[in-house]
C-alpha cells in the first residue's frame, strides 16, 4: 500500500513540529512538506501534489480556508483536514463549503487525529465532536445556518482584505499576487464598497472581528 503524503501549513513552529510528530508516528503517513502561511501552502500543494494537507486557518497572506479552495481547485483529489482552536459553526461551514474534508479542533486528543486522517481518507467527512454538536443541533433545531460577514466578499476580495489588514501597501500586494497595481486598486474599491468600509483602518477592525487576522498572534 502506497504511503500517505501529507503537507502541514501551520504559522507557528512549535506547533507545526509537534502535529509534525504526532502525524509521523501514524502508520503509512510521510511529511513531504510544511508551511508556515496560507500562500506557501498552496505553492507547495501545487509542486508536491500531497495526498493530505493538514491545515490551520488563521494564517498570514492566506487564510486556511481560501487557501483550500486554491487547492482543491488545482488537484481535486488533494484531500484538506482542518486543524483549528476556532470552535464556531460559521468557521465550519465555510471549511466545508471551501471542500475541506475534516474539521479537527487544536485541543483534540491524538487518538482523534488519527481516526480523523483514516476518515478523511476514506473520503469521509470528519467533524470533531465540539464542532459536529453545533452543526447538528442547528439542523435539527432548523436554525438558518450561520454565516460570516466575510461571506459577501469574493475570494479575491477576502484575499486582498487579509494583506491590506496585515500592513502590506498596494504595490506589495500586487507583487504578492501577481497583478498589477490598478486591479489591486479596483478590487479593493469593489470591496470598500460592498462591506461600506471607506478607510485602511475599518478594514482593519472589519478583518479583525472576521478572524481574517489576529493581532494577538506572536511574532516568531
Amino acid at each position: 500500500m502506497s504511503r500517505i503524503r501529507v503537507l502541514l501549513a501551520d504559522d507557528h513552529t512549535l506547533v507545526r513540529a509537534g502535529i509534525r510528530a504526532l502525524t509521523e508516528d501514524l502508520e503509512g503517513v510521510e511529511v513531504v512538506a510544511e508551511a508556515d502561511n496560507g500562500r506557501d501552502a498552496v505553492a507547495l500543494a501545487k509542486s508536491e501534489r500531497p495526498d493530505l494537507v493538514i491545515m490551520d486557518i488563521s494564517m498570514k497572506e492566506l487564510n486556511g480556508i481560501d487557501a483550500a479552495a486554491q487547492m482543491l481547485a488545482d488537484n481535486p483529489d488533494t484531500r484538506v483536514l482542518i486543524l483549528s482552536m476556532h470552535t464556531t459553526e460559521d468557521f465550519v461551514r465555510r471549511a466545508l463549503r471551501a471542500g475541506a474534508r475534516g474539521y479537527l479542533v487544536k485541543d483534540s486528543a491524538p487518538l482523534e487525529l488519527r481516526m480523523a486522517v483514516e476518515a478523511v481518507m476514506r473520503n469521509e467527512v470528519y467533524l470533531s465532536s465540539r464542532v459536529s454538536r453545533a452543526v447538528i443541533s442547528g439542523m435539527v433545531e432548523g436554525r438558518p445556518a450561520q454565516t460570516s460577514e466575510v461571506d459577501a466578499l469574493t475570494p479575491r476580495q477576502r484575499e486582498i482584505l487579509q494583506l491590506i489588514a496585515e500592513g502590506n501597501s498596494t504595490k506589495e500586494i500586487a507583487f504578492l499576487l501577481g497583478v498589477s497595481v490598478k486591479t489591486v486598486e479596483t478590487h479593493r474599491a469593489a470591496l470598500m464598497e460592498r462591506i461600506g468600509i471607506r478607510d485602511v483602518a475599518g478594514l482593519v477592525v472589519f478583518a479583525v472581528r472576521n478572524k481574517l487576522i489576529n493581532i494577538e498572534r506572536p511574532e516568531e
